[in-house]
C-alpha cells in the first residue's frame, strides 16, 4: 500500500500545474484513471442529458501542451466546454492504460466526443487551427449521427454526397484520422479520394481538403513500401491547379495551415514529378504561401516553425524523411533567429515544452545540430518535462556519431522521466538504442531489461494500452538482438524474471497473455509493432 500511495501522490502532483490552468481558464476537467471513475462521468453525462468529451493525454507530449497553450483557454472553447462533461484521463495515472484500451486510444493527444448514451460522435483534430478546434467542438456536438456512419454513407452515395448535410462534410473533412479507433475499410487513402469525390460542388474547399489529404496518405503509404517511391496521382494537374490556387490566396491558405506546413514535401512529390516544370512551379509557390504562414502573428508559435520546417524539407523534397538537409545560408539564418525569438518571447510553460521541441527539431533538419543542441541544453532547467529534450539530444548525438554521448543522454532521459506509462516507454526507447550503438554489452542490456519488468511488475496497467506496446517493442527489440548474438543465458534469466511478473496476473486474462508472450516469438512472422 506505500508504494501505490507514493506513486499516486507522485502522478497527482505533476498534474497539479495542468489541473491549476485548466481550472483558471474555466475548463472544469473531472479527472479519471479507472472504469468506476469513467462509468460515473458518464451516468453524469446521462442525468445531465450533455454530450461528454474525453481528453486523452501526457504531460511531456508537445501536442497536449500546445492544446493547453492555445485551446484549452479560449474562452470559445470554455463556454463550450460548459455544454459537455469533460473528462481529462492522464496517460501516467495508473490504471489509465486499461482505458486507454477501452477506448481505443493509442497516441497522445486524443480528444473523443460521445453522446450522453455513450456512443462515440467523432475525434477532434488536435493540429489545426484553435478557432476550428472549437467550431468542430460545436459541429460535434450537433451531430446526429457518429462519423463511422457518415463516413459510410457517403461512400455509398457516390457523387454528391445525398443525405450529408454541410455540417456532416465538415467534420469528415477535419476527422484526425491518426487517432481513430480503427483504419477505415479498404484504406485510408482510398477512404479519402472516395470523400473528396462524393463531396457536393458547392463545398469546393472541404473537397480539396479531402483530396489533398488523400494524398498524404498515398505518399505516406508509398514510402513505407519496399523502395520507398512515392507515385504521382493519377491524373494530378486538377487537383495541382486547385492548389495552386489555394496557395496564391492568403486567406484560404491560412484557413489551410495545419495541411500546408507539415504536409507540403508529400504533397509536392504527388502532384509533380521531379525535374518537371510543373514541380518547380508547386514548390515556388509553397514557399511563397510558407513564408507567408511563418511570418503570421496569429498563428501559433509551433505552426509558424511548421511552416519554416515545410520550406526547408522542400529545399531536397525527395530526400529520406528525416535526413538533415542543407539549405540555403538564408534560409538557414531565418530559422536561427525565428527560434531564438521564440525561445525569449514564451512565457508559457506548456507553449515552451510545444516550441522549443519544434525548434529544435527543425534546426536539426536543417543540418543545424549545433545549435538545436545549445537550444535543447539552455532549456532543461526550463522544462516541466526535461527528459523529452534528453532524447531529442541523444537523438542529435547519434546521427553525428557520437555512440556515448547518445547513450548518456538516453540513459538520462528515462532515469529521470515520471509516471509508470511514460517511464516504460522511455526505458524501451533507451533499450532500443542500446541494442543499436552497443549490442555487445550484454550486461547493461540484461539490467536494463530486468529494470522495465520490475516496473512493469508495480503497476496495475503495465501490458494494456501504450504500456503494453511499450514493452512488446522491448520484447521484440530482445529478441532480435539475442538472435544476432545469441545471448541464451541471458534470455533465460529474463524470462524467469518475467514470468514471475506473469504469475501476478490473473490466469487467462488479456493482461497475462500479453506478458506471456513479451518475450516469446510469435508464431508467424514478427512485424515491428506500431508507434
Amino acid at each position: 500500500m506505500r508504494w501505490w500511495s507514493l506513486i499516486r501522490a507522485v502522478v497527482l502532483a505533476t498534474l497539479l500545474p495542468l489541473g491549476a490552468a485548466a481550472q483558471a481558464a474555466g475548463v472544469d476537467w473531472l479527472r479519471a484513471a479507472s472504469d468506476a471513475e469513467i462509468d460515473a462521468a458518464f451516468a453524469r453525462a446521462r442525468g445531465e442529458s450533455k454530450p461528454l468529451l474525453l481528453y486523452w493525454g501526457a504531460r511531456w507530449c508537445p501536442p497536449c501542451n500546445q492544446l493547453q497553450a492555445t485551446v484549452f483557454n479560449r474562452q470559445d472553447f470554455i463556454e463550450r466546454s460548459r455544454g459537455v462533461v469533460p473528462v481529462y484521463v492522464d496517460g501516467d495515472t495508473p490504471g489509465a492504460q486499461k482505458l486507454g484500451a477501452r477506448f481505443a486510444v493509442r497516441g497522445y493527444p486524443t480528444m473523443v466526443l460521445f453522446d450522453p448514451q455513450g456512443r462515440e460522435l467523432t475525434r477532434l483534430p488536435g493540429e489545426v487551427d484553435p478557432a476550428q478546434v472549437g467550431e468542430l467542438l460545436t459541429l460535434g456536438l450537433a451531430a446526429r449521427r457518429p462519423v463511422a456512419e457518415l463516413v459510410a454513407q457517403a461512400r455509398a452515395a457516390g457523387s454528391g454526397g445525398a443525405g450529408l448535410s454541410p455540417s456532416d462534410w465538415r467534420l469528415l473533412a477535419f476527422y484526425p484520422w491518426n487517432t481513430a479507433a480503427e483504419p477505415p475499410a479498404g484504406g485510408l487513402a482510398a477512404t479519402l479520394r472516395q470523400l473528396a469525390a462524393a463531396c457536393p460542388a458547392d463545398q469546393p474547399d472541404l473537397a480539396l481538403r479531402l483530396a489533398l489529404r488523400a494524398l498524404v496518405e498515398q505518399d505516406r503509404e508509398a514510402r513505407k513500401a519496399p523502395g520507398g517511391t512515392p507515385l504521382p496521382a493519377a491524373d494530378p494537374a486538377p487537383t495541382r491547379a486547385a492548389l495552386l490556387a489555394l496557395l496564391a490566396d492568403p486567406a484560404r491558405s491560412r484557413s489551410f495551415a495545419d495541411l500546408l506546413a507539415y504536409r507540403a514535401p508529400r504533397l509536392v512529390r504527388t502532384l509533380a514529378v521531379p525535374g518537371s516544370p510543373e514541380r518547380a512551379t508547386l514548390q515556388r509557390a509553397f514557399d511563397e504561401a510558407l513564408r507567408r504562414l511563418q511570418d503570421d502573428p496569429t498563428l501559433a508559435r509551433a505552426d509558424r516553425l511548421g511552416a519554416l520546417w515545410g520550406r526547408v524539407r522542400l529545399v531536397d523534397v525527395d530526400a529520406p524523411d528525416d535526413t538533415p538537409l542543407a539549405p540555403p545560408p538564408a534560409l538557414r539564418n531565418e530559422l536561427r533567429t525565428l527560434a531564438a525569438r521564440f525561445d525569449r518571447e514564451i512565457g508559457d510553460g506548456y507553449e515552451r515544452q510545444a516550441v522549443i521541441t519544434t525548434a529544435a527539431w527543425v534546426l536539426a533538419e536543417a543540418g543545424l545540430a549545433d545549435e538545436s543542441d545549445a537550444l535543447l541544453k539552455a532549456n532543461l532547467a526550463r522544462s516541466h518535462s526535461p527528459y523529452y529534450l534528453m532524447t531529442d539530444l541523444a537523438e542529435n548525438a547519434k546521427k553525428r556519431g557520437d555512440r556515448a554521448a547518445a547513450l548518456d543522454w538516453s540513459a538520462r532521459a528515462y532515469d529521470s522521466s515520471v509516471g509508470p506509462a511514460t517511464r516504460l516507454q522511455w526505458g524501451g526507447m533507451h533499450l532500443d538504442l542500446l541494442v543499436e550503438l552497443a549490442p555487445q554489452d550484454g550486461a547493461r542490456i540484461e539490467s536494463l531489461a530486468r529494470r522495465l519488468f520490475d516496473e512493469a511488475a508495480r503497476m496495475p496497467d503495465a501490458f494494456e494500452g501504450r504500456s503494453g506496446r511499450s514493452l512488446q517493442r522491448a520484447g521484440a527489440t530482445l529478441r532480435r538482438w539475442a538472435q544476432a548474438g545469441r545471448h541464451d543465458a541471458v534470455m533465460g534469466r529474463l524470462q524467469q524474471r518475467l514470468d514471475a511478473v506473469c504469475r501476478g496476473l490473473r490466469p487467462g486474462s488479456p493482461p497475462r497473455s500479453a506478458c506471456e508472450g513479451v518475450l516469446r516469438a510469435p508464431a508467424k512472422a514478427e512485424a515491428a509493432p506500431s508507434a
